[in-house]
């Protein structure tokens, strides 16, 4: 018969292994991330991945051979912000339900959420631990 230790040790290993198992699902979801954005008057479409990296770029009309080489680069560029603007709100609405309320998941995303604030700048201990540290001996 097993003891209420080991089955709390079953417990924890089921909820690691559920826990890895929504972790792998969820980076597959990151990895299948896709979106297209469109410049203006349909001149050009571009599709990028979780990271916006360019997938693919269509010309859907002949627009494209009338435009002078600066014009056509604002299009494919606008295409690409608009693009990857999609996909990191994409990625977003998957990471927010995993991340704590205070960091945004396209900040997160982004690389300018501000981590230090899930942390206080000193740790909470007992007083009998924060002693031992700052004075190297067992209160008194």
């Amino acid at each position: 018969m097993a003891s209420p230790y080991d089955e709390r040790i079953e417990e924890l290993l089921e909820e690691y292994r559920r826990q890895r198992q929504e972790a792998g699902e969820l980076q597959q979801r990151l990895r299948e991330i896709s979106a297209t954005g469109t410049a203006p008057r349909q001149t050009v479409k571009v599709t990028v991945g979780a990271q916006g990296e360019l997938t693919g770029v269509e010309f859907p009309t002949g627009a494209y051979r009338r435009m002078a080489p600066a014009e056509l680069t604002e299009a494919i560029l606008s295409a690409a912000r608009s693009a990857r603007e999609e996909a990191l709100a994409q990625a977003g609405e998957l990471m927010a339900a995993r991340l704590p309320a205070e960091i945004p998941a396209v900040e997160f995303l982004q690389g300018t959420a501000d981590l230090t604030a899930l942390l206080p700048e000193q740790p909470s201990m007992p007083e009998a631990v924060r002693a031992y540290v700052e004075q190297g001996r067992p209160p008194e």
